[in-house]
């Protein structure tokens, strides 16, 4: 169906097409009501037909409408118009990360840490809501012209229903981004989005998925039961950090994988620090529950007749050699039997014996135990502090009481005691018995860290008993190493201990680039040189008759200084301009008024003479007496560029021009 040119939902005018999805066209559209442009994905015909899918479409679109994250595009509205199923969603200028792999191939290491960091900040908002996106992969996530990562159709990959699959032999997704519990059609969870996450970061750092096939089946096979290569054997320059990250996110099994998106992005931030850290815990098959795979029930018939086959036969096993020599001297077995009698009787007296003596010092009656008589202690501990003193003190007990802090314990509750309980305890030899009681939790009031450094963030932490966790982001407006912000508003009440992330600027994620000497050089050369180093080029001209023509006399850079790729530097080139000439044409008579006449004799007026004086640039070129009735002076001026002229009849001024020599009037008439 063409929809373009026409409007939906009485607002939104569909512009153009913008690209095709699995399950919806993509359209640029333009909100009438708010005037501004914004995507809208439209549903293919095939899936309007399934009622079901229908109804959890607009379920899960609308909670996906409830997030707000700044790498997370953003939804606006949901709708049905006729046949026609749509979604409002924010439009973003970039790429997709899929296309940015198949142009570039393996991404740099630190640039991928970068935007995994923002898709695990994405994806912790997204479960932090219950909501799983289900389908992670290149396709769905968009980088931005600015570098920020944004992460479309959430929850939308939910909405699809098995009779929609069923029906039109189609899935949601790329099976090369599934999870193993995804593969097998399994439950899945906040757990399955790392799993892909990791899928994604193995394709960003190597240029491939780890599992392909000729067959989307074949590939969920792989999933299921193969390890990947490890992407450090695929590409050398991944550091050990990374590689554990993301073969840790790849588990098989989910209990193996990181707990939360959380605790991902907190490996990734410090993998930013330390590279080479063996900070990446991995958990042993013994500390999760294992799946126990489903036998067959043919395969328990036969497990049963062969346990059947396997215990006649170890009825048919031959009898000991002890059973063969006692049968064989019958009149051995009472000296036998008695003996094992005996041997019984003495251990059973030596346990007796040995268990007596334990009792006899416990109770301090043991004539070689005096100085350990006292009274076992009782547990103190989980009980409120009133209650411990009362029964300490009915027992005539010494005690001292501390009091911490503590964010498990609620306050005036015991949390320890020393001497521990069983101790002997005799309170006139013995020091008190100290208590440790709970004052609760400490309450501290957020500081502002906005625009410190992040060691000064650190340190402003500490001192109100805060822990501080890195989150690296490219900016283009704040200085690397300075705070962005913080994910707790300054001045709100929380407890003491609180992790705080500080989204700290790693740049503006541009490549530095030291500039070079290109003084004296020829202004092409130059040009080439600072191109190639990725700086843009300005030309600015001065004359310098010293030099060569178009020579560089100097540049706005100092050299070796290190600025960002695409930084502006303007070169001033020499350029010498050529001697041009003009002309001024001088009508004497004209200026003069000069008409011819005669004396009372009758005779003619002969014309007098005036001083005809042309001055160009403060310079007199032209200085000489004519007569006052002559018609054409030709004066040819030479110079460069824009000259200024002035011409005087007996020095008074009748001409004041400026004449471009380059221009194509370079004629001036003097004339009254």
């Amino acid at each position: 169906m063409n929809i373009e040119g026409k409007i939906i939902g009485n607002r939104y005018e569909i512009i153009e097409k913008v690209g095709n999805g699995g399950m919806a066209t993509v359209y640029k559209a333009r909100d009438t009501i708010l005037n501004r442009y914004v995507a809208v994905k439209v549903l293919r015909d095939e899936f309007t037909t399934d009622e079901e899918f229908i109804k959890r479409f607009n379920t899960e679109a609308q909670s996906a409408a409830r997030l707000t994250h700044p790498n997370i595009v953003s939804v606006y509205d949901v709708g049905q118009e006729y046949n026609i199923y749509y979604i409002v969603m924010e439009l973003v200028q970039g790429k997709t990360l899929k296309q940015i792999i198949s142009e570039e191939g393996a991404l740099p290491w630190k640039w991928t840490v970068n935007i995994a960091i923002q898709i695990c900040s994405a994806l912790e908002m997204a479960h932090r809501n219950g909501i799983v996106h289900r389908d992670i992969k290149p396709h769905n996530i968009i980088i931005t012209e600015d570098g920020i990562a944004k992460v479309t159709d959430f929850g939308i990959a939910k909405a699809v229903s098995n009779s929609t699959i069923t029906a039109f032999g189609t899935t949601i997704g790329s099976v090369h981004y599934f999870s193993p519990e995804h593969a097998r059609g399994g439950y899945t969870d906040a757990k399955s989005d790392l799993y892909s996450l990791g899928v994604v970061m193995y394709e960003m750092v190597t240029g491939r998925v780890p599992f392909d096939a000729d067959t989307p089946v074949s590939v969920a096979l792989k999933h299921m039961q193969e390890e990947p290569i490890e992407p450090i054997k695929l590409n050398s320059k991944i550091p050990e950090a990374i590689n554990q990250i993301i073969l840790k996110a790849m588990k098989k099994e989910t209990s193996a994988r990181y707990a939360s998106a959380t605790e991902m992005m907190k490996d990734l931030s410090l993998a930013i620090k330390n590279p080479s850290g063996k900070f990446v815990q991995e958990k042993s098959n013994g500390d999760f529950t294992r799946v126990i795979p489903t036998i067959p029930e043919n395969a328990v018939n036969e497990n049963k007749y062969k346990t059947s086959k396997d215990n006649a036969r170890s009825k048919e096993q031959p009898k000991s050699a002890f059973k063969r020599y006692l049968e064989n001297n019958p009149k051995m077995k009472p000296i036998v039997y008695l003996g094992i009698t005996i041997l019984i009787i003495v251990f059973a007296a030596l346990i007796f014996w040995g268990s007596l003596k334990l009792s006899t010092k416990l109770l301090g009656s043991d004539s070689d135990s005096n100085e350990q008589v006292g009274t076992s202690l009782q547990s103190y501990t989980s009980i409120s502090v009133d209650e411990a003193k009362q029964k300490l003190e009915e027992l005539g007990f010494k005690y001292e009481i501390e009091e911490v802090y503590s964010n498990d314990v609620d306050e005036g509750i015991v949390i320890s005691q020393k001497p521990s309980a069983g101790t002997l305890y005799d309170p006139n030899k013995n020091s008190p018995i100290k208590l440790t009681v709970s004052k609760g939790v400490k309450k501290v009031t957020m500081p502002k860290i906005k625009g410190l450094t992040y060691e000064e963030a650190v340190e402003t932490l500490e001192k109100e008993e805060l822990i501080a966790e890195r989150v690296d982001e490219i900016s283009q407006t704040v200085e690397e190493g300075i705070v962005i912000k913080q994910d707790i508003s300054e001045g709100q009440e929380i407890n003491a201990g609180t992790t705080v992330k500080v989204y700290v600027s790693s740049g503006n994620g541009l490549e530095k680039k030291t500039v070079p000497y290109v003084v004296d050089l020829n202004v092409e050369d130059a040009k080439k040189v600072l191109t190639e180093n990725k700086l843009e080029v300005n030309i600015t001209y001065q004359e310098d008759t010293s030099k060569s023509n178009d020579v560089v006399l100097k540049q706005s850079l100092e050299v070796g200084s290190v600025v960002d790729e695409g930084t502006s530097i303007t070169l001033t080139v020499n350029k010498i301009q050529e001697l041009k000439e003009g002309t001024v044409n001088i009508n004497v008579k004209s200026i003069t008024g000069y008409k011819e006449g005669k004396d009372e004799e009758g005779n003619v007026i002969k014309p007098k003479n005036v001083l005809v004086r042309v001055n160009v640039d403060d310079e007199d070129i032209y200085k000489q007496e004519v007569p006052e009735n002559t018609e054409n002076i030709n004066v040819t001026i030479k110079g460069k560029g824009v000259v200024t002229i002035k011409v005087y009849v007996d020095e008074q001024r009748y001409a004041y021009e400026q004449m471009d020599l380059n221009g194509s009037n370079t004629i001036l008439e003097v004339k009254s």
